[in-house]
């Protein structure tokens, strides 16, 4: 498939990510010969292994932000990519406290590793860049000082991740104009945690920003309990759009929900 998005892990928590009950691997973003690695968290090598990704193919490795959950496999990733620096290649790309480290965390990233990539960036919220034929804009996300998110403007469709965050009217800006979001539903309604989204967020947050899919991710360990499924079903009779529930392996064509395709064919009668 040339375009895709492919879940190399769905889990969201410490007791769902140290349990396994569902990998952590990240997400890849693939835009025709453009792979991202979205957030490698635990297991990310042995669950690219599991689902037949090659990382030696990576374009680029982005981290949204410095938790383990996120960054644990990053260095890993990073070297697996590289051959250790053998060949010298790919960029990295992540929130500054991941690179940087800050007054409280060291980054998750290793000095080693930083030398093994052809450049690393460190984004704040509203920064753009272009790596090949796709621009990038990191989002804002209501989680650690420098989290952020990511939006991928390929020529056909609009794709964002809003990695993990609280709902609030910057989130809401910064993905209104996405075909398919990605969304870090990490509770169902009733349950609240600062910095994160339940499904009650999620239905607010779609109203507004209306994209053709929504993909539910990153799910707690309440969320399993209630039921991934089950939430989103009750998810999209509230909104516009459809909306899924994530599972381990599964792989989504952005191509299908792309707005610039529908106009293209009703301009064509």
């Amino acid at each position: 498939m040339n375009n895709s998005i492919f879940f190399l892990g769905t889990g969201g928590d410490s007791i769902v990510v140290g349990k396994q009950l569902r990998a952590s691997g990240g997400i890849i973003f693939k835009f025709g010969s453009t792979l991202f690695h979205v957030d490698p968290g635990p297991g990310a090598l042995v669950r690219a292994k599991q689902f037949d990704m090659n990382l030696r193919e990576l374009t680029a490795i982005l981290v949204s932000h410095n938790h383990l959950n996120h960054s644990a496999d990053a260095n890993a990733v990073i070297s697996a990519t590289t051959y250790s620096g053998i060949d010298k290649r790919g960029v990295l790309i992540c929130d500054e406290e991941t690179i940087h480290g800050s007054s409280e965390e060291k980054g998750a990233i290793s000095n080693y590793h930083k030398g093994l990539v052809e450049r690393f960036i460190a984004m704040k919220h509203g920064m753009r860049i272009g790596i090949n034929n796709i621009n990038i804009m990191a989002t804002y996300a209501k989680h650690t000082s420098t989290s952020i998110g990511f939006k991928f403007y390929a020529e056909k469709f609009v794709v964002s991740y809003t990695s993990d965050t609280e709902y609030c009217k910057e989130l809401v800006e910064d993905h209104k104009d996405s075909d398919v979001i990605v969304i870090n539903c990490k509770y169902p309604s009733g349950l609240i945690q600062k910095g994160h989204l339940n499904s009650e967020d999620v239905v607010k947050f779609l109203q507004k920003t209306k994209p053709k899919l929504a993909i539910l991710t990153h799910f707690g360990i309440k969320m399993l309990d209630a039921d991934p499924i089950y939430e989103a079903r009750e998810i999209q009779k509230k909104t516009t759009t459809q909306v899924i529930s994530a599972r381990d392996g599964m792989v989504v064509n952005p191509v299908s929900y792309a707005a610039s395709l529908k106009q293209k064919k009703l301009s064509s009668f």
